[in-house]
């Protein structure tokens, strides 16, 4: 292989292993017109399903709406942060929970953002995931779910953290819509690292091919 082949392989590579360990993020939106006013709550978790699964981080980013958060959230396990800036969580315990009273208007936004050793480098041992969960209530007890079919659990909608390192959405609420986001946008020490490889190894393969004589 000639040493721009390589480099090209080198820089695909790189690019790839990048990708990898970018976080995985979803934006979503929430269509709150038909409950606005009510004074309710909102709640978000993050759980392993048993402590031995593979640890995983997840921040909620970018929180924006036309209504009113209330009074002091309730924060339980690896929790921190407060609406309307970043709540970032671990699963680092077996019940991690963030709780606010809320009263709603006619939309909710915001991001969720995972990451860690779960996603970018999957052991192959653990077999249980760990699961993000949100879910609206109509009462600020956090007692009777709003706007999901989810009647049990009340949740609008969870991501499921899978071990192999991939993300599945179950969505039961007509008025969430959970989008990915598609773009990748590597932190710049990553590509310091990158750019320092590929001159290595064209130093290398500099050195390695003969100089003709003139």
């Amino acid at each position: 292989m000639n040493k721009s082949k390589l480099l090209l392989v080198a820089f695909f590579l790189s690019f790839a292993l990048l990708a990898s360990a970018s976080p995985v993020t979803y934006d979503i939106t929430i269509n709150t017109s038909s409950i606005a006013g009510t004074v309710g709550s909102v709640d978000f978790n993050f759980n392993p399903l048993l402590l031995t699964t593979q640890a995983a981080s997840l921040q909620i980013l970018y929180f924006s709406t036309d209504g009113t958060l209330a009074g002091t959230p309730a924060l339980t396990g690896d929790v921190s942060g407060a609406l309307p800036s970043a709540v970032t969580f671990d699963n680092g315990t077996g019940y991690n929970d963030y709780f606010e009273g809320f009263t709603f208007g006619s939309t909710l936004t915001f991001d969720v953002s995972l990451y860690g050793p779960a996603l970018s480098a999957p052991n192959g041992v653990s077999t249980l995931d760990s699961t993000f969960a949100f879910s609206i209530f109509s009462d600020a007890a956090g007692t009777i779910p709003a706007l999901t079919t989810d009647t049990s659990d009340g949740f609008a909608f969870i991501v499921n953290v899978n071990p192999d390192g991939s993300t599945t959405v179950t969505d039961y609420s007509d008025q969430t819509t959970v989008e990915p986001q598609s773009s990748i946008v590597p932190e710049p020490g990553s590509l310091w690292l990158v750019a320092i490889g590929l001159i290595l190894i064209a130093g290398v393969y500099q050195r390695r091919t003969p100089q003709l004589s003139k």
